[in-house]
């Protein structure tokens, strides 16, 4: 049995307007649909699938302001994006909303150590 690869991530960010607004260490991702079966009168087994909604959720771990950039209050963003850059790859999580945050800081920082994202969209390029 093979297993499918994908390339580590070599840049992870939060971008807002186009704009590069925070940096992220680390995510991870969870992709899950809500299908539903097709039943026909008489049959015993349902006799096929449709699907159903997607939904993206995310994790973002160590997620930091980008210095030197005008930032927005994080806690007022919405609809930012999530760009995860990788070898041969870029998925970008379109249509992000916060769900949570975590947060820690030490005197002069400013990170927010967690942050529970869910997307509208995900596109590859």
């Amino acid at each position: 049995m093979g297993y499918l690869k994908f390339p580590a991530a070599k840049d992870i960010y939060l971008e807002l307007n186009g704009r590069k607004i925070a940096t992220v260490q680390s995510y991870s991702a969870h992709t899950s649909r809500s299908s539903r079966l097709i039943e026909a009168f008489g049959q015993e087994e349902p006799v096929g699938a449709v699907p159903g909604r997607v939904e993206h959720r995310l994790e973002l771990k160590r997620v930091r302001a980008v210095p030197g950039v005008e930032q927005p209050e994080f806690y007022g963003c919405s609809d930012f994006n999530l760009v995860i850059v990788s070898p041969g790859r870029r998925v970008v999580y379109t249509g992000c909303q916060w769900t949570d945050i975590d947060e820690s800081a030490a005197v002069g920082g400013n990170v927010l150590e967690e942050v529970q994202v869910v997307a509208a969209g995900r596109t590859e390029i």
